[in-house]
């Protein structure tokens, strides 16, 4: 079939083309010379291609090329990836931006007054089914604070906004209605129930004190910064726990450098001004250390040459060393990262007196005799330790089995306050075993709405089961009340499921911690053991986990968008 083809094809190109010397056409047919038969070049030129034509026909069909196979499925998982992490994005934005309709307040459900708006309380908050009560907030902060990035506030590597997740954004978008009040609460009265709050806002109403009485209390009112008695530390030391607080230290710290540069100033005094001083070697305090060397080596030093000889920062611990919660081997990274970064590092130092210009301090020799030492600064910070609010003071000496408690409210395993009914603390303001971080305060949040929804279900089935059994004294026929008790054995059983509630047990995620020089530690807790880190990638882990831990989509554009931003522009270096 296939040479009757070809023949065919050939026998119409003959025709097609011009008749060669020789040819004669007489009516219908040609007289062809003997030279004509011999093969001409245009036909083998054809049966050529026709050649080439057929074996490509009838071959195998080509293989595909597997060059820069891996790159182009690299890009279609990132092309997709990137499509359907932009969509989840705008759908996020659009949730907060735009919250569903809540349910109002059931008068007949049990009032729970939550107090402060920290770690633990919006834990507690985030997970509570409010459907089920009436949920009251109480706090003088409109707002959470991602406090782990506060030390970054300061120095601007972070704006204050950007960490803050306002309240009313979190109560809108429960189901049921939530009120929240901005007060300070001033008095727990555990035998009448009630809390009364005041409105120590600069603008006032007519009333600005009233009493919220409550069915369940939760004190989640955090702590104070603990003074230790030491003289001139409330006066003439800066802290680190509210937005206020970093403000206050990026005014002081450019008001320092500023007045360093003043004409006639003397050589004595610049060096004073622009001495920076932390004490509390701890997370919060090796990281603000940090933040604000890098600050200058990456920032003042440049557009503040005047100062690069003088500006230097210094750190006082207490203790032996920093970061007491990390691994030996990470302490001692710390610690050396320190120096490099020429940060002083005074450990064994113990203040005992604040001035407005200078810190005496206890000083412990290697061989353990004691000197006391004078440290002039123009900056000083106070970063380390808690002290308990008045509120929670108060509420402890009304209770007997309080007595003996001096970090805070002794709680049982359930959080329970003792020597109480139905009020429960969590956070800096409580007592347990554990130590008053972040982590413990959210894990204690979660535990308690876990604990308030069982409770909700419980009375649910409850009312439920009490129904039945007043219709199974009323059935008639022996097939409804078997079909009545089923029920009632299985409500019974699921009640007794709910109510197996395990105690708060607290389970330790790792510690995290920036050193400077784009560094970071961190101590993870991984299966049965440790794993310790320290460098470079270690600081890549740091604020991966931490933008990952961010309240809200909102804050984490705004965090991911400022540190972009200081990469490409630096850090603002105006006083405000």
């Amino acid at each position: 079939m296939a040479s009757s083809v070809r023949i065919s094809m050939m026998s119409t190109a003959l025709r097609l083309r011009p008749l060669p010397t020789g040819f004669t056409p007489r009516a219908s047919k040609f007289i062809l010379p003997r030279q004509a038969f011999r093969p001409s070049i245009e036909r083998t030129a054809i049966q050529a291609s026709f050649r080439r034509a057929y074996s490509v026909e009838a071959g195998p069909p080509p293989k595909p090329k597997k060059r820069f196979r891996f790159i182009r499925n690299l890009w279609r998982v990132t092309r997709w990836s990137a499509i359907l992490g932009t969509a989840y994005l705008a759908w996020s934005i659009y949730e907060t931006r735009w919250p569903q309709e809540q349910v109002e307040p059931d008068a007949s459900k049990k009032t729970l007054v939550i107090l402060g708006t920290g770690w633990g309380s919006v834990a507690l908050l985030k997970k509570l089914d409010t459907e089920n009560y009436n949920v009251i907030v109480v706090s003088p902060r409109n707002f959470f604070l991602f406090t782990p990035l506060l030390p970054s506030c300061p120095t601007g590597t972070v704006e204050h906004r950007s960490i803050m997740e306002p309240m009313r954004h979190i109560i809108r978008h429960k189901k049921g209605t939530v009120r929240f009040y901005e007060a300070d609460a001033t008095k727990i009265d555990h035998e009448r129930r009630v809390v009364v709050v005041n409105d120590n806002s600069d603008i006032k109403g007519d009333v600005h004190q009233t009493e919220i009485a409550f069915d369940y209390l939760v004190v989640g009112v955090g702590a104070e910064s603990a003074t230790f008695g030491i003289p001139g530390v409330k006066e003439h030391a800066c802290f680190l726990k509210e937005i206020s607080d970093a403000q206050k230290i990026r005014t002081k710290v450019m008001d320092c450098i500023e007045s360093a540069m003043f004409k006639d100033q003397s050589p004595e005094e610049k060096e004073r001004l622009l001495h920076m001083v932390v004490v509390g070697g701890g997370p919060t305090g090796v990281e603000f250390a940090a933040e604000l060397q890098d600050f200058f080596e990456d920032d003042l030093r440049k557009w503040v040459p005047d100062i690069a000889d003088s500006f230097h920062v210094t750190l006082v611990e207490a203790l032996p060393n920093v970061l007491p919660m990390f691994s030996k081997t990470l302490i001692n990274y710390t610690e050396k990262t320190l120096n490099e970064e020429k940060i002083s590092l005074r450990t064994k130092t113990m203040v005992k007196k604040v001035t407005d210009k200078y810190i005496e301090a206890e000083v412990t020799k290697p061989d353990g005799s004691k000197q006391t030492q004078i440290l002039p600064y123009g900056c000083l910070i106070w970063a380390t330790g808690n002290a308990l609010r008045p509120v929670v003071r108060d509420l402890m000496g009304q209770i007997p089995a309080q007595k003996n408690s001096r970090r805070g409210l002794a709680v049982n395993e359930y959080l329970v306050v003792d020597g109480t009914d139905g009020i429960w603390a969590l956070g800096d303001c409580s007592a347990t075993k554990y130590a008053p971080t972040a982590q413990v305060a959210s894990q204690q949040g979660a535990f308690l709405a876990r604990l308030f929804n069982n409770m909700a279900k419980t009375q649910t089935l409850e009312t439920e089961l009490q129904h039945l059994e007043e219709i199974k004294a009323t059935a008639k026929t022996p097939e409804d009340q078997e079909s009545i008790e089923r029920e009632v054995a299985k409500k019974t059983k699921t009640i007794r499921k709910v109510k197996q509630l395990s105690p708060f047990e607290y389970t330790h995620q790792g510690s995290l911690a920036y050193i400077g020089m784009e560094r970071a530690v961190a101590d993870i807790s991984w299966w049965n053991g440790n794993f310790a880190s320290g460098g470079a990638w270690t600081y890549l882990f740091w604020r991966s986990a931490y933008l990952s831990m961010c309240f809200s989509t909102r804050n984490r554009v705004l965090v991911a968008l400022d540190w972009l931003k200081v990469k490409v522009f630096g850090r603002d270096v105006s006083r405000e």
